[in-house]
């Protein structure tokens, strides 16, 4: 199989294995994701996840750098992913000071927790079963398998499709819990739209991963604006332990 001018050749197997990850991770959370085994052991089971990614990227031929894991990278991710971070917070931090915009960070999902359970989703669940494992799949090993048999615009296009098709199942959950969009059509239009911003964000975490060359970039602003939203849907209400009389 012949390449473009200037560019290397591409195999069978690299084109294989970038189908089979877009297909994955297209079903992964859609399936995987609605059983009560992979809720309950969450972030362990994310984490093998994640281990078997990166196991499969390195034997079809990926290397650290390929996958935003070149140590001498490091500093350039966390600089840049720093300063795309710090206003993601700020902003969460506004609106939830702001009784206008307060109502808009209410979600149910986080009426019942308290302040362990916050501390638990807050230090290991979101960062390591959904940032870590979201960022080393996409912006890591798809993204890099993408770049293998693509132009880059192509490959940020399919990576950011395909993360928007992760997010099809918890934004259905989170649209019951919260009781939006009661109907059959809102609730597919509505899912559509989350469908299709997620994708944008997907391909902005796509461009802070290629221009500071590190998974730190977007690691840090996928738990900035993950935790932000739950730290600040938290700060508009009670926790569990505080409402309850002693």
């Amino acid at each position: 199989m012949t390449g473009k001018p200037g560019r290397p050749p591409r195999r069978r197997a690299d084109v294989a294995f970038a189908a089979a990850a877009c297909i994955v991770l297209a079903g992964y959370n859609n399936v995987a994701g609605a059983r009560p085994w992979h809720q309950r052991w969450y972030p362990a089971v994310n984490a093998l996840a994640a281990t078997a990614a990166l196991s499969a990227a390195a034997a079809s031929g990926l290397t650290a750098a390929d996958l935003g894991l070149r140590r001498d990278q490091l500093r350039s991710g966390l600089s840049l992913g720093s300063a795309a971070a710090a206003p993601v917070v700020a902003a969460f931090g506004l609106a939830a000071l702001t009784p206008a915009t307060r109502p808009l960070l209410n979600d149910q999902r986080v009426a019942g927790l308290d302040r362990r359970q916050l501390a638990y989703h807050v230090l290991l669940r979101i960062p390591v079963g959904t940032v870590a494992w979201e960022e080393i799949a996409f912006r890591g090993v798809l993204q890099a398998a993408l770049r293998r048999v693509l132009a880059e615009p192509a490959a940020t296009v399919v990576g950011s499709a395909v993360f928007g098709l992760w997010h099809i199942r918890p934004t259905a959950e989170a649209l019951a819990v919260n009781r939006l969009a009661a109907d059959r059509d809102a609730r597919i239009t509505a899912v559509a739209a989350v469908v299709a911003g997620t994708a944008g964000a997907g391909a902005l975490l796509s461009l802070l991963r290629k221009r500071s060359g590190s998974l730190a970039a977007p690691v840090l602003l996928h738990l900035a604006a993950n935790c932000g939203a739950l730290l600040a849907s938290a700060l508009i209400r009670p926790t569990t332990d505080e409402a309850q009389p002693g």
